[in-house]
């Protein structure tokens, strides 16, 4: 079993991504981060940018579309869209 990544966003810990078969999937720890609870990434970084995604939604009060964010390839190709890059 491989280690637990703790992901961070601005340095606050936001959740902790766990490796099920060949995807990492993201645990939340904090508000407004449950909205990616469960969610499944090819990459633990794409976990961290689809968080990074989120909160900076939040602090500009955007309502992002998290209706792909729970499959393996749409939240990889979610996540890989954003303009921080790989």
């Amino acid at each position: 079993m491989t280690e637990p990544y703790i992901v961070e966003v601005w340095g606050k810990p936001v959740g902790v991504v766990t490796k099920e078969g060949n995807a990492f999937r993201f645990h939340a720890v904090a508000k407004p981060f449950f909205a990616l609870d469960g969610a499944q990434f090819t990459k633990p970084g794409h976990a961290r940018l689809a968080a990074a995604r989120l909160d900076f939604d939040q602090a500009r009060d955007i309502s992002p579309d998290l209706s792909s964010v729970r499959s393996l390839g749409s939240a990889s190709h979610w996540a890989s869209s954003l303009p921080c890059g790989s």
